[in-house]
């Protein structure tokens, strides 16, 4: 939204983040036709989950994180980026993007938001681009892009690439705790919100266990609705083989992570021994790990997350990517934000539906019909935080 630029921004005990606010307004106090970044603020939120979640790769999850990055420029248009972290090193996020990215970025102009993201990688290069620095580049990037569809007065589904305003989704479940009678429950009740598409968790020692759940979901939920498998990385090839080889006759859509991101070798021979689609992408944080899962051709889904991979423009990256290789690109998260970034891609496949309910402490959260989810049609990135439900559980 633009801002009457007159007004303080509260960018707390960061002053090197509003070095140059002054010399971007008029004499009169005005804010100049100027693009150039005057002021960042980042703030940090720790918002806990309405119930304990397990998975076999992290663990449990007792809350989530969100660092928020608000890019002001001398114009008075203003946008906000952010990530989100799974309970943990959301400070870290936080320092980098203050003490860092904030003074890179003042008096730049907000429009380069390829050459930022570029000057923003080369700053933090030495630091490794993935990780922590990737998380903070994509906050950033995010209100960048946001500020470009306000000033433009365009949804970010259309200058993302415009293919459509709306994409197929599925629910995401973080069920690993869940008793079987938990868990058919809770299919039952996505089933009935609408959702016509489920994800279970998988990837316990006790791998008839899994085969048993998943055998039990897909008679709840009938054939004709699709439903996946997500490991965790927690697998050797062996145990996802035998998994594999015993819910053939599922109509599994897809099996993720089945063994640890970066074993090509152990994909490979996953991919092998059955026929059901591999997926992978959450762990994945820069594009040229991108470009080796791609290459090594075992992977039949990619799945980017903004909030790990640099950003709107990270995830552009990899959905070219994808299509170079004639393959369908998918989503891990914030499906808030990947809605508008699915829905422009016409090589989208499904989006998740993720269980960190970010978008409850948005002012429009995501609406769902009959398993479509659709994007939304304001100008900007889509996701505007309603500070009434955030503020509470922000981080001094």
């Amino acid at each position: 939204m633009k801002k009457d630029a007159t007004h303080s921004v509260p960018l707390g005990s960061r002053p090197s983040a509003r070095a140059g606010w002054a010399n971007d307004v008029g004499s009169n106090g005005s804010p100049t036709d100027s693009p150039a970044i005057v002021a960042v603020e980042v703030d940090l939120y720790r918002i806990p989950l309405a119930e304990t979640l397990s998975d076999a790769g992290h663990g449990l999850h007792t809350h989530f994180e969100i660092v928020t990055c608000r890019i002001v420029c001398a114009d008075g248009y203003e946008g906000t980026g952010y990530t989100y972290t799974g309970g943990r090193g959301g400070s870290a996020i936080r320092a980098l993007l203050a003490d860092e990215i904030a003074p890179l970025l003042i008096g730049a102009d907000a429009d380069d938001i390829d050459g930022l993201w570029a000057r923003m990688r080369a700053w933090l290069h030495y630091l490794g681009l993935g990780g922590v620095a990737a998380f903070a580049v994509a906050a950033a990037d995010i209100a960048l892009w946001d500020l470009r569809g306000i000033r433009l007065g365009k949804p970010l589904c259309e200058l993302a690439g415009g293919h459509a305003d709306q994409v197929a989704c599925y629910r995401g479940l973080i069920d690993l705790g869940y008793s079987d009678d938990q868990l058919l429950d809770r299919v039952a009740a996505e089933l009935a919100a609408g959702h016509r598409g489920i994800k279970l968790k998988v990837g316990r020692p006790d791998v008839a266990t899994d085969v048993r759940r998943v055998r039990a979901v897909r008679r709840l939920i009938g054939s004709e609705r699709s439903l996946m498998a997500d490991a965790n990385y927690s697998w050797d090839a062996d145990s996802a083989i035998a998994f594999a080889r015993a819910v053939d006759d599922a109509g599994l859509a897809w099996f993720e992570e089945p063994v640890p991101h970066d074993d090509h070798a152990a994909y490979a021979k996953v991919a092998a021994a059955t026929a059901i689609p591999l997926a992978s992408g959450e762990n994945l944080r820069t594009l040229a790990e991108f470009r080796d899962v791609a290459s090594h051709g075992s992977v039949a889904f990619l799945q980017p997350d903004a909030s790990n991979i640099g950003g709107i423009t990270g995830w552009l990256e990899v959905a070219s990517l994808a299509r170079q290789h004639n393959l369908p690109i998918a989503s891990h998260g914030m499906h808030e934000l990947h809605v508008s970034l699915m829905a422009a891609q016409p090589n989208a496949a499904m989006l998740e539906i993720h269980s960190f309910p970010i978008d409850q402490y948005t002012t429009n959260p995501l609406p769902i019909q009959n398993g479509t989810a659709l994007a939304p049609q304001n100008p900007g990135n889509g996701v505007a935080f309603d500070q009434k439900l955030i503020r509470p559980h922000q981080i001094a």
